[in-house]
């Protein structure tokens, strides 16, 4: 094993497994940005792409490809940590191979057919090879079969791994969770003739999928996290994780209330709805907080300073963006005049960064040190981990930038064409000319490329963290003590 060279050997299985599913996460984060940064310039330019590459086409693929990198890099994470979790090789590698070959080959098809096909009358047919016209999961119909097909091929990988080794508080909840990031993505795969029908299991999708279940799978990333980073106490970490399952169960699936204001449905989801929409990421910055304050306490050494400070700034990002961002424009007396408009892109920036691409980046860290051959990657780098931390500062700063110019623009919106003109389309293209709203839009884009600048330096600081390392990593203290 030498120090500082990239060399697959050091890994296992599932976790050679694992940079595939990295690599190609890191790939689409940089286009969600690219294609975000067309997005963004057409609000400021309509004409830019016209006939071309249209708004519509930009917005879909900036999007879905958030959720895809997203979820390649759940994926990843789990498949770094299961064969370490559960004491024994990974269960099913081949066919675990294939569904990410079939996988990223379905993807590419629909981002291509994304790109050059979305012209002409929406069919059947339509809806099955080209877009299903649903807002986030457009994918047509046989992309939806093909990703259930490997996200049971993953959970079966998972759950076999498991039952053949052993069980802990962490692997127990995954698995549980797994079911479900399996089974509700079914939601969103049949069709009604009632509107508020369709949208009601449409939101099922939207929220307890990526919200709910997504939340719980990076609370189990998060505890195994912190218990490498940290050596913090599988104890204190797996209380926390069984809190958000329950208030995954108990609020979550009542939050989800919060989408179904204006579809038709009873009032009483106005209350129900508003009150437990903020309560889901509370577990995940307690986890945290409790888990570094008890590091301190036991003066534990942090092994690997890049990912602890992404995982911090996931709880926070979490906590900030998800939920007080949420619970701001979520109360029915407030999103009665900010659904729908940049108000709600400006939550759904930071909540999704904040909770979701925040962890996925840590966890490249933590990879990458192994893959390196377990090399030093705490305090004092032999290139002073500059990169690492103007890329952590670039990223956060352009999507709170962003947060912020969005949430002007949404300000605009809502008292223009809400408050004073009252949803009449009059209103809204009097909003749209604003000059609040412009300069908002024309902030967005320029911390949009603060966020881009960010992506390359994180690009370069993975490339290169470690080469030119002699030292070996630091052991946490809970391993330390293990081995005495």
């Amino acid at each position: 094993m030498k120090l500082g060279v990239l060399d697959s050997s050091n890994l296992t299985g599932g976790q050679q497994l694992a940079v595939k599913y990295y690599t190609v996460a890191v790939v689409l984060f940089g286009a969600q940005i690219l294609f975000g940064l067309f997005a963004g310039l057409q609000f400021l330019a309509p004409e830019f792409g016209y006939n071309v590459l249209d708004f519509s086409v930009n917005r879909m693929v900036h999007v879905n490809a958030m959720i895809v990198w997203m979820l390649y890099g759940f994926i990843g994470a789990i498949y770094w940590l299961v064969e370490e979790e559960a004491g024994t090789e990974l269960v099913g590698l081949k066919l675990g191979n294939l569904a990410f070959w079939v996988l990223t080959a379905a993807v590419t098809v629909v981002v291509l057919v994304y790109l050059f096909v979305q012209t002409g009358p929406g069919e059947i047919e339509s809806i099955w090879f080209i877009n299903e016209g649903r807002e986030y999961i457009e994918a047509p119909r046989w992309a939806d079969i093909g990703i259930v097909v490997c996200l049971l091929v993953f959970f079966y990988n998972v759950a076999a791994t498991f039952m053949k080794g052993k069980w802990s508080g962490i692997s127990g909840v995954l698995v549980f969770d797994l079911v479900a990031v399996a089974g509700l993505y079914l939601a969103g795969m049949f069709y009604t003739t009632n509107v508020s029908v369709e949208q009601y299991w449409w939101w099922w999708v939207i929220h307890l999928w990526v919200e709910a279940t997504w939340e719980v799978l990076i609370g189990c990333i998060m505890a195994w996290g912190l218990i490498k980073t940290l050596g913090a106490s599988r104890k204190i970490v797996t209380t926390w994780l069984y809190i958000e399952v329950a208030l995954m169960l108990g609020a979550g699936i009542l939050g989800l209330g919060h989408h179904y204001f204006w579809i038709g449905t009873p009032e009483y989801w106005f209350t129900v709805g508003g009150f437990f929409s903020a309560l889901e990421p509370v577990p995940l910055v307690a986890m945290v907080v409790h888990a570094v304050y008890d590091s301190g306490v036991h003066r534990f050494k942090n092994t690997n300073h890049p990912a602890l400070a992404w995982l911090i700034a996931h709880a926070f990002g979490n906590f900030f963006g998800a939920g007080v961002f949420g619970f701001m424009h979520t109360l029915p007396q407030v999103n009665l005049y900010t659904h729908g408009t940049q108000w709600s892109s400006s939550h759904g920036h930071f909540a999704f960064f904040g909770a979701y691409a925040t962890i996925n980046i840590a966890m490249f860290y933590i990879a990458l040190q192994k893959w390196r051959g377990n090399v030093y990657m705490s305090a004092g780098l032999a290139d002073n981990g500059w990169k690492w931390k103007w890329a952590l500062g670039l990223l956060n700063m352009g999507v709170v930038g962003m947060t912020m110019a969005l949430l002007v623009s949404g300000y605009e919106q809502a008292f223009v064409e809400r408050a004073l003109g009252g949803s009449t389309w009059a209103a809204y293209f009097a909003a749209q000319n604003s000059v609040w709203f412009i300069q908002g839009m024309l902030w967005r884009e320029i911390f949009g490329l603060m966020t881009a600048a960010g992506f390359g330096l994180l690009v370069w600081d993975l490339v290169t963290i470690g080469r030119t390392e002699t030292r070996s990593m630091l052991i946490p203290a809970e391993a330390a003590k293990a081995a005495a």
